[in-house]
């Protein structure tokens, strides 16, 4: 058995070797990406464009846009004291959102200390707006504030002393820096897009080429056959993960908080799990293009649904479901919870029994499905 499996196990290698593109898409690939995404993919939204449109004109009001200025966040496209010529850049797209400054904004300050201030947001891009919304209403309240304590300075320490104050402390990412969880999390997904396409191209491959009459007239039983599809590529995606690990403890400086044994031992068996849903896949297809219209649709669903960029918490009822059913959940999840959190296999009981057991189903399900016809 262990020496038709060994022979099994060296054709895929020279295969995979012969094919150059292979080797490109499973090392090169990965860490390109791994660099870029990052980088691309960024929690922060900078370079809003603003339309100022000030009655006032006072040094009150100018204070006002030169903090919002300073902020970093905000790009002044417009200056003016039309709100319509205002509202046709939010119709064309030349700028995000309007703040109108009323007239008397200083006089009515100073004598009543109370003012409003139209803030107008194009909300097509309801993230956008909203972070806008955020940055603009923090600048606004602090400028209240500082407002407040140059017209009655006694009010300063009373100001300090009174109330709640919140003083937030970030556990296991001190800087509140983005890249320490979406780095992690990157790099999940592309072990599972490799680990899977590929996979999935396999065995269908062997149909279109014709070489799956030959398997199928040996005496190579289906469970050699498939373990010597999945063991190859287990271990090229072992592989890629630990140049994918390297660039991001290199490049993005990212300590290993956990163990490294226990990081390797989770990814041994999601991946056997990613490799046996590609190989699964590749058993039911006729051809390489429906193999990869499969792995896609189910791609962009464990994607979007695995918290990487939305946490799952905040889903509905519906799609948490979905969520918890889907393996790169629980591959994101557990891989973040090692490098930064440093879990232990004990708190990580729930991830290696899902993808354990969704492992153990995908692979008999494909040595079952498998059918040796002449």
């Amino acid at each position: 058995m262990f020496r038709t499996l060994g022979i099994l196990i060296k054709k895929e290698f020279l295969q995979i070797f012969r094919n150059k593109a292979i080797l490109a898409v499973i090392f090169v690939m990965p860490v390109i990406q791994l660099v870029i995404l990052p980088l691309a993919a960024s929690y922060e939204i900078k370079n809003i464009k603003i339309a100022v449109v000030d009655h006032d004109k006072s040094t009150f009001s100018r204070e006002l846009i030169r903090k919002i200025t300073a902020s970093g966040y905000f790009e002044i496209i417009n200056y003016g004291e039309s709100y319509m010529q205002a509202f046709q850049e939010i119709e064309t797209d030349k700028v995000d959102l309007i703040l109108e400054i009323p007239n008397n904004f200083e006089k009515n300050l100073v004598r009543e200390n109370n003012e409003k201030v139209l803030l107008a947001i194009n909300a097509i891009n309801g993230t956008k707006a909203g972070l806008s919304a955020s940055y603009l209403a923090q600048i606004l309240q602090n400028y209240n504030r500082q407002i407040q304590v140059e017209l009655a300075p006694e009010t300063e320490n009373i100001t300090k002393t009174s109330g709640l104050e919140i003083v937030p402390q970030f556990w296991f990412n001190e800087n509140y820096n983005y890249r320490l969880s979406l780095v992690p999390g990157i790099l999940a997904f592309l072990i599972t897009l490799i680990s899977g396409y590929l996979t999935a191209l396999n065995i269908v491959q062997e149909k279109e080429n014709g070489t799956i009459e030959q398997i199928n007239v040996s005496p190579v039983t289906k469970t050699d056959f498939i373990m010597g599809k999945l063991i190859p590529f287990w271990l090229l995606a072992m592989l890629a993960f630990t140049i994918g690990l390297l660039v991001t403890i290199l490049v993005y400086g990212i300590q290993m908080q956990g163990s490294f044994l226990l990081l390797y031992g989770f990814v041994a068996v999601y991946l056997i799990a990613i490799l046996g849903l590609g190989l699964l896949v590749s058993v039911y297809s006729e051809t390489q293009q429906q193999a990869m219209f499969v792995v896609f649709f189910f791609m962009m669903i464990f994607v979007l649904m695995s918290g990487l960029f939305t946490p799952v918490e905040s889903m509905t009822d519906w799609a948490k479901y979905i969520a918890y059913a889907n393996p790169v959940t629980y591959g994101v999840d557990a891989i973040r919870l090692i490098i930064l959190k440093n879990s232990s296999f004990k708190d990580l009981l729930p991830h290696f029994g899902f993808i354990t057991g969704l492992a153990i189903v995908v692979i008999s399900w494909a040595v079952l499905r498998y059918r040796k016809t002449n």
